[in-house]
């Protein structure tokens, strides 16, 4: 893949020197993401952030990793905003936007709208997210956080990986993207962990096992944990349904607790969630009770989100070899747990 100037669609479009690539460059931006640094390598670039769909990470990290840069950001949220409520079309809207903007970052509730909203784009645009498709910063972010995670425990790579994914897997635009990027590497074993009326979609399986990799489809979630070295849980996407009485019935369908931990998972088993977790009483499917369990990764996946992410905008800008030699030490109070 040639990243300068390239859209940021789908999986399909990396192969695993590519991620490699991404890793590389996302270790080289920890000074930076971390504040001991400044680098004003895109200082007067533009970054069109369009969200018309609810976000909170994905929207605010987008925009903080394109500052840390030294680049602006434009936000539009919400169709209200726009002229879609006009009638205007997505190819009109990237038209106009992309003439006011260096690169675009867009989240859309329905499936493809990104990539047909990128076919008009006069500029690289990056998938945040459409519908139940793809979302393939977050696979990123979640693999580099997998390696990270397994590395500090003395594991080196994610061949060999054994994960099971829990929850909503047939609306989980996160899983499904993170699925697709497993396929490029070696020996995985993949336990589905569902409903059976919220199962992985089937093309998505089948691309696992044509990888070469185990797959195993399990509605038990305390069983099925007791071998896995990544536990990922989802939240029950509830705007996917036809109505909210539907996602009702799954709701809370699987709770993952310290004591459910303790019993069944390996001591050193990560936990890992997208965000946000839905912590209802009715839901609640990572208990608080895990949140000083130290291989509890979920706010350092979200951490991992900003690297990546500048990674992606110094990759696409061509800007990787600049970012040092646009740098200072930062003149503030900048002490943080990372």
């Amino acid at each position: 893949m040639k990243f300068p100037g390239s859209h940021i669609l789908s999986m399909a479009q990396f192969e695993r020197r590519d991620i490699e690539q991404v890793f590389t460059v996302a270790d080289r931006m920890e000074p930076y993401a971390h504040r001991r640094r400044i680098t004003k390598v895109l200082d007067g670039a533009i970054l069109g952030s369009m969200f018309f769909e609810s976000s909170t990470r994905t929207r605010v990290s987008f925009g903080c990793a394109f500052n840390l840069l030294g680049g602006e950001v434009r936000e539009t949220t919400g169709f209200e905003a726009t002229s879609l409520t006009k009638g205007e079309s997505l190819h009109d809207t990237a038209r106009v936007l992309s003439g006011y903007s260096d690169v675009i970052v867009m989240r859309h509730p329905q499936a493809g709208s990104v990539a047909e909203f990128a076919a008009a784009s006069r500029v690289p645009v990056i998938n945040g997210g459409d519908g139940a498709n793809e979302h393939p910063s977050q696979a990123l972010l979640d693999l580099y956080t997998i390696q990270k995670e397994l590395k500090h425990q003395g594991r080196e790579g994610i061949d060999g990986l054994s994960i099971g994914m829990i929850g909503d897997l047939k609306y989980g635009r996160t899983v499904h993207s993170l699925c697709k990027l497993l396929t490029l590497f070696n020996n995985v074993t993949v336990t589905l962990i569902s409903p059976d009326e919220l199962r992985m979609p089937p093309e998505i399986v089948e691309q696992l096992r044509s990888a070469g990799h185990r797959v195993v489809e399990s509605d038990n979630m305390e069983q099925s944990l007791s071998h896995v070295d990544i536990a990922y849980a989802t939240r029950i996407q509830a705007e996917r349904f036809a109505n909210a009485e539907e996602a009702m019935l799954y709701r809370g369908r699987y709770r993952l607790n310290q004591a459910v931990y303790t019993q069944y998972c390996q001591p050193n088993t990560v936990i890992m969630h997208p965000l946000p977790r839905d912590s209802r009483a009715e839901a609640n499917e990572l208990d608080n009770d895990l949140n000083d369990n130290p291989n509890l990764a979920i706010f350092r996946q979200a951490d991992n989100g900003i690297l990546v992410r500048m990674a992606l905008f110094a990759l696409i800008l061509d800007v990787v070899e600049q970012v040092d030699t646009h740098a200072r030490d930062v003149n503030w109070y900048t002490e943080r747990r990372f």
